[in-house]
């Protein structure tokens, strides 16, 4: 039986299970099941301006379902470029919850973070676009399957308090996108408290906090590597 590319928790902490536990396995209490990923839109300056996008005041927020996340230890598999158009990349500094928040104040985000990880937040940007000049949703654009590539879940604690972690995205051996959540128009532990205002978030749940610029399309047989301070991924695409 083949091994379904949909990422669990669980899945990370076995792929981890012979990985330095000091800095990989994510704390106990992280739900295994993911209940939704909350997306940030424009978080960085330079990213809303290459996509001639105004610079938000507040969070721009979107979801995606549990059914769009994918593992970066499987290929990354492209919708079919003749139907749907071109599949655009985003790198994305990623938590996930080990408590419900509601209403929460930025002291109490920051206890909540159970687990911390890069992804990749894949976009139908031709059939986005579309969606967009129509007026309509555009979930049908980010929210396919596969359209969340996540990596293995690390402890939070090796981050600090989130206002300098580094990380990239290299295509080809070529840097692709460098980003810092120094760079974020708004901070981590802002953007869970403003989140659990809007709505409430569970234990399990993802946010994916925002992308820099340098976003692209990908193409076939591109090879990507993500780095996360000393850690790395790499999967490539079909």
């Amino acid at each position: 039986m083949s091994q379904s590319p949909h990422l669990s928790l669980v899945d990370a902490i076995t792929d981890n299970a012979n990985a330095d536990t000091s800095t990989t396995n994510v704390n106990d209490n992280v739900r295994a099941s993911i209940g939704k990923v909350v997306c940030v839109g424009r978080n960085y300056a330079e990213h809303a301006r290459e996509l001639g996008n105004e610079v938000p005041k507040s969070p721009i927020l979107f979801m995606k379902p549990a059914s769009s996340v994918v593992s970066v230890r499987h290929d990354i598999v492209r919708p079919n470029p003749e139907i749907y158009g071109d599949t655009h990349y985003e790198a994305e500094l990623c938590i996930q919850l080990s408590a419900d928040l509601s209403a929460a104040t930025a002291e109490q985000a920051k206890q909540a973070i159970g687990g911390v990880t890069l992804g990749l937040d894949l976009t139908l940007r031709d059939l986005q676009s579309k969606l967009k000049e129509k007026g309509h949703p555009w979930e049908r654009a980010k929210c396919f399957d596969g359209a969340c590539v996540l990596a293995d879940w690390l402890k939070p604690e090796a981050f600090g308090d989130f206002s300098q972690v580094h990380y990239q995205l290299t295509i080809n051996d070529e840097l692709a996108q460098d980003g810092d959540s120094a760079m974020m128009l708004f901070s981590v532990y802002e953007l869970l408290a403003e989140i659990s205002h809007a709505f409430s978030l569970q234990a399990g749940d993802v946010i994916m906090t925002g992308t820099p610029s340098g976003v692209g399309i990908l193409q076939a047989n591109d090879k990507l590597k993500l780095t996360l301070g000393a850690h790395e991924w790499q999967v490539n695409v079909r």
